[in-house]
């Protein structure tokens, strides 16, 4: 005969995400929940409009005197590179705008994100904003680049790792402002834009990290280093003016070129409005 031996069930407890990870997802909420918050606030074409009056006049004077300032630091102040003589002085034009360029693509691509999670509709206008600036300071790094490249090297173009990532950021500048106007309906090109925008995200690490990864001819990181910059102080002063006039300049560009984009599509919502009413009225 067959005996069944009876086990006792014990309760075992239920296995819930412990007291700090209870904190970390309150947290995490509240911040979401702050920063929609705030991008709604923003959302207002008109609100965005009068946080910018006040910030232009100021950006546009902090640039002006901070590149003022870097040029003549740069160029009279700020002593000969040991090696390369005064061609080094082009670097307070190049590296500003190639941070520039990569600070704007950032931008971009964070901007594309905000539009499609949140349909935030001032971000689109943002990102459109953006793309032919980034594209300019991107155009400015590669000519200076090979201005100072051409004595150094003795060529005026090499398909290093650096120099081909920059050319693809350029690419994806012209690329997200082609697919923008590809399209007969705004919202499929702002959308194929916007995926481009975060693929093309994946760039910005390659830039940055290209001298470490790959043999180039472009010298390692000199000012961003775990050791601290490499580079002599007096150079380092009109550096950073240059840099803080070109990212003041880039902003500043960007408050002009969002001013007018929100006033074109306000006249063209006239527009509709006008020619709606006349239909209206014949009917």
């Amino acid at each position: 005969m067959l005996r069944w031996r009876s086990h006792r069930m014990q309760a075992v407890p239920p296995c819930g995400p412990s007291a700090t990870e209870n904190a970390f997802i309150t947290h995490a909420a509240t911040w979401t929940e702050v920063m929609a918050k705030a991008l709604h606030r923003l959302a207002n074409p008109a609100r965005f409009l009068r946080i910018a009056a006040p910030l232009l006049p100021w950006t546009a004077a902090g640039a002006a005197v901070c590149i003022g300032a870097g040029l003549w630091f740069g160029l009279v102040e700020s002593p000969p590179d040991y090696q390369q003589g005064d061609a080094a002085r082009i670097m307070y034009v190049h590296v500003p705008a190639a941070w520039n360029a990569l600070a704007g693509y950032a931008g971009l691509a964070l901007a594309s994100a905000v539009a499609l999670v949140w349909r935030h509709p001032l971000a689109l206008v943002a990102a459109r904003c953006i793309a032919p600036i980034g594209a300019c300071f991107t155009v400015i790094a590669l000519a200076t680049g090979s201005l100072w490249g051409h004595p150094m090297w003795g060529t005026w173009w090499v398909w290093d790792a650096r120099l081909t990532s920059v050319v693809i950021l350029l690419f994806l500048y012209l690329g997200y402002m082609a697919l923008i106007h590809a399209f007969d309906e705004q919202e499929t090109g702002e959308r194929a834009a916007t995926v481009l925008a975060l693929i093309g995200a994946v760039n910005l690490p390659v830039i940055r990290f290209s001298v470490d990864w790959w043999n180039t001819l472009h010298q390692p990181a000199s000012i961003l280093r775990m050791d601290g910059p490499s580079i002599d102080p007096a150079m380092l002063l009109p550096l950073f003016l240059m840099a803080g006039g070109f990212t003041l300049l880039f902003v500043c560009l960007v408050i002009i070129r969002m001013q007018t984009e929100l006033a074109r599509r306000r006249v063209m919502a006239l527009r509709r409005a006008a020619l709606v009413v006349p239909q209206a009225s014949d009917a």
